[in-house]
């Protein structure tokens, strides 16, 4: 059911990434429950989350955004300036073409490019828009059961896997650095399991109806726990 409250008091979240996938799944899911959105899309082009703006004209905003162009992040940035979220959420991500090729086998351009995509683009993302977090807000990054190093018993899947786990580390990294000054900030990696999306592939062991309401649970409830947690889409923690 669409929640009805007025924009004083309607949560509002940032959206990297949501032109498709699990991004655009989520503001659907978002703006369903009540919350405003201000969602980003690769390029000018007319994209599916347009789509939405016909039915929720007050509570959706889009804004472009290559989170691996940081002259077009700095732009948003100053877009945004006078903006405060309740929470900052990076969605966005990518794999290499051939997920069976080993670590030794991929081309370093194609290394360089999902770890720039994976691994440094969300960090620069959260670097440059936390100032509009709230204070006692959440920043979460989309990660990856798969980032996870002691649950990685089969190997497969090595670069993303690699990429993810990087992420990880530079967001542990982030939170030590943050603990200080903002000690009631919710931080979250979210794993949100094998999801048939285009990132996916046919072969995901869910759909996105069956997930997208789990994810944005997991999001809400996180929001009243400070500290940075590693969480699948049930809430349960996911093992470093």
């Amino acid at each position: 059911m669409t929640q009805t409250l007025s924009s004083a008091t309607r949560p509002r979240m940032l959206l990297i990434g949501a032109s498709r996938g699990i991004g655009f799944a989520m503001t659907e899911e978002l703006l369903r429950r009540g919350w405003d959105v201000t969602a980003t899309v690769r390029g000018n082009h007319r994209t599916s989350l347009h789509d939405l703006i016909l039915p929720y004209p007050d509570a959706l905003n889009i804004e472009m955004l290559d989170m691996t162009d940081t002259g077009q992040l700095f732009e948003l940035r100053a877009r945004l300036q006078h903006q405060h979220y309740d929470v900052l959420f990076v969605n966005a991500g990518t794999a290499n073409r051939n997920q069976n090729e080993t670590i030794g086998e991929v081309s370093t351009e194609e290394f360089a490019h999902v770890m720039i995509t994976n691994a440094l683009s969300p960090l620069r993302v959260v670097e440059a828009l936390q100032s509009f977090v709230k204070n006692d807000g959440l920043i979460g990054i989309m990660s990856s059961g798969q980032g996870s190093i002691s649950n990685n018993h089969n190997g497969g899947r090595e670069v993303y896997r690699g990429t993810k786990a990087a992420l990880n580390q530079y967001m542990r990294s982030f939170a030590a650095r943050q603990a200080v000054m903002y000690p009631e900030r919710a931080l979250l990696l979210l794993a949100p399991g094998w999801i048939r999306t285009d990132l996916g592939g046919d072969e995901g062991a869910f759909s996105l109806e069956e997930t997208i309401p789990d994810i944005i649970n997991a999001i809400e409830s996180k929001r009243a726990r400070p500290g940075l947690e590693y969480l699948d889409r049930f809430g349960k923690t996911v093992s470093w």
